[in-house]
């Protein structure tokens, strides 16, 4: 398998019989609604042959396939790296790395909860059920995942009961702080969290308390600790979502102490991602430069096999009214692609940030931007993956549709179980 970048010129049907393969595998392998292929759009082909076309160099061809040239070099027997046109090179699989990642999912119609869970359980070991959230009287809300969870666990995965400070309004530091600031409101939250796992029958708990102010910072980490304590001697496992930062100077990230929280938990989920989102100005969503900067620091605080590499499935798409952001909003992989290709406009890859974006002009003559991830960024973060031997990779979150991405995941890595 490997990645091609459609050209100018390119039609399905001229990649289809470039590399000897049906245009159907082309469609499936890479969801795709429309033949109508623009410029610079990544496709996976599913294929282990590759067939040198002009330009190609050893180098090149390695990039595209995850593999080294080394490896290429040794199973097709290659005295020099002098390439004829047309040369059939057998890509060699990958060693896969095994990975305990986790992911979110969130409850659907009974149709789609099977269809989710039975696609990606092969590959995913523990899958976080978003969510419930605190009250503020130490309750929690309810949720109906009874059919979820009764799927993740006949699927050979584990369901995890995701624990929020969402409200009305969003994540709520004044929630965070009420709870954290009244110990026999904590415990009740703790008593209330450990009562949810056994009774509904979850694997363990991913804290996903976002917003949590400076002053709070040493309190939720103790909570932390005091849950897992809770948790830990009946086997639940404990987890904890933490926003991603390259350092302690970031004023508003202060709340979240990564050596106190990868202290109390089994394993920590980096949300790397939204690096711009909704409510900033055009740009990369997860810039590989500053992942790698995230990973790095968070080594600094904790074991590599604590961390958990979350990466989005999704982009944002930006609505400009004289040079200014008028709006924006979030959408799938898949729907960033299908727009591109709706409206024609050729997707450019920033190799600085590996992430690819596009502009276009919507019928009533309002100019977008969009950002998002594709098969190459995505590829890139599981290379991050094995290189810095972390634990696993996560994503947020499955409903969003990226079609490629279980077929790339299964060229790195592994399920550990």
């Amino acid at each position: 398998m490997f990645i091609y970048v459609v050209k100018l010129g390119d039609s399905l049907f001229s990649i289809a019989a470039k590399y000897r393969i049906t245009m159907d595998s082309l469609r499936i392998i890479n969801g795709l609604r429309t033949d109508r292929l623009v410029p610079g759009q990544d496709l996976l082909i599913p294929s282990n042959v590759y067939i040198v076309q002009p330009g190609d160099s050893l180098f090149t061809i390695a990039r595209s396939a995850f593999i080294s040239a080394d490896s290429i070099r040794l199973y097709n027997g290659l005295e020099s790296d002098d390439l004829a046109v047309g040369m059939e090179l057998y890509l060699p699989p990958r060693e896969k790395y095994p990975e305990e990642g986790l992911s979110y999912v969130t409850p659907s119609s009974p149709a789609q909860n099977v269809l989710n869970i039975e696609t990606f359980a092969p590959i995913i070991q523990n899958f976080g059920v978003f969510e419930y959230h605190m009250l503020p009287d130490g309750s929690l809300s309810t949720l109906d995942d009874e059919q979820l969870i009764s799927l993740i666990w006949n699927n050979g995965s584990s369901p995890i009961a995701v624990i929020t400070n969402l409200t009305e309004a969003g994540f709520s530091s004044q929630l965070t702080f009420q709870v954290l600031n009244n110990p026999s409101l904590r415990q009740r939250v703790i008593e209330n969290i450990y009562h949810l796992v056994k009774s509904k029958n979850y694997a363990g708990v991913n804290v996903d308390f976002e917003q949590v102010s400076e002053s709070e910072r040493d309190l939720y980490s103790g909570f932390l600790a005091e849950l897992r304590r809770r948790l830990q001697p009946e086997g639940f496992t404990l987890s904890a979502a933490v926003p991603a930062k390259t350092s302690e100077d970031i004023p508003w990230l202060r709340g979240f102490d990564y050596g106190g929280i990868g202290a109390a938990v089994d394993f920590v989920f980096i949300m790397a991602y939204d690096w711009h989102e909704a409510g900033s100005a055009p740009g990369p969503v997860a810039p590989i430069t500053e992942v790698r900067k995230t990973i790095n620091y968070a080594l600094t605080k904790m074991s590599r096999d604590k961390i958990v590499l979350g990466v989005p499935r999704y982009g944002y798409n930006w609505t400009m009214t004289n040079g200014e952001v008028a709006g924006a909003s979030a959408f799938s992989v898949s729907n960033a692609y299908a727009t591109a290709m709706k409206y024609q406009v050729p997707i450019s890859y920033s190799e600085e940030y590996q992430q690819p974006h596009f502009t276009y002009w919507d019928e009533t003559g309002r100019r977008h931007i969009v950002w998002f991830e594709d098969v190459r960024a995505r590829a890139a973060k599981y290379q991050l993956v094995i290189d810095y031997g972390l634990r696993g990779v996560g994503a947020w979150q499955l409903g969003l549709h990226f079609p490629q991405s279980g077929y790339l995941f299964r060229e790195f890595f592994s399920k550990r179980s």
